[in-house]
């Protein structure tokens, strides 16, 4: 694909941040049960903002890592064991074929995503999603996070949320000008047209946010 030619994204900061995470609770001797520091004590230690802070929070929390209890606070699910951030950090990032691997398999997963939201989801949910395309201003990856949500697979939606954050979106995160073609996409979902939803997919929408 034309597409994997393109220089990847460089990750984004909360990434990073969860990477140091790790790290501090490695240092900490921190394990499964255990509180982590407050959203403004972390903000303080690793000297990053917190927007950021919350928006890794929410990422481990996405992928299991990590539980939030009301009134009490965050404590650790079972980071020490899980693999998969580890692995993306540490070897996905050092290697451009796997990133360039990495931006195609985020294809794959969008168009199973597209794929069980033809197949699965309620006719509601589709039209919401059209409703929700043709009255905000959305980016690529905005589109297909969306997306991701709708499909009843919910791993999927959290494979999605993962993959992309190490991908990269396509168009720079720039919103979207011309919606005709994920109008068109939405529209294949309704008819239950996967052939067309993968034409669309393929030879608009992802031509379309790369610029091509």
């Amino acid at each position: 694909m034309d597409r994997l030619k393109k220089p990847a994204s460089p990750p984004k900061v909360y990434i990073e941040i969860v990477g140091k995470l790790r790290e501090m609770i490695e240092e900490d001797g921190l394990e499964p049960g255990d509180k982590i520091p407050s959203e403004r004590e972390l903000s303080e230690r690793l000297n990053v903002g917190r927007s950021s802070v919350r928006e890794a929070l929410r990422a481990l929390e996405l992928l299991g890592l990590i539980e939030t209890r009301r009134g009490e606070g965050t404590f650790i699910r079972d980071f020490q064991e899980h693999r998969l951030v580890e692995l993306l950090g540490t070897f996905f990032l050092q290697d451009e074929k796997v990133i360039k691997d990495l931006a195609e398999t985020k294809t794959i997963i969008e168009l199973d995503c597209l794929r069980l939201i033809a197949s699965s989801a309620a006719d509601q949910e589709i039209k919401d999603f059209k409703e929700w395309a043709g009255s905000t201003q959305f980016t690529d990856e905005m589109f297909f996070e969306h997306a991701a949500r709708i499909n009843p697979n919910r791993l999927m939606e959290r494979i999605w949320r993962v993959v992309n954050s190490y991908a990269g979106c396509p168009a720079d995160g720039r919103f979207i000008r011309e919606k005709a073609e994920y109008l068109e996409l939405i529209d294949s979902l309704f008819s239950r047209d996967m052939e067309k939803t993968l034409v669309v997919y393929s030879q608009k929408v992802r031509k379309l946010s790369n610029g091509e």
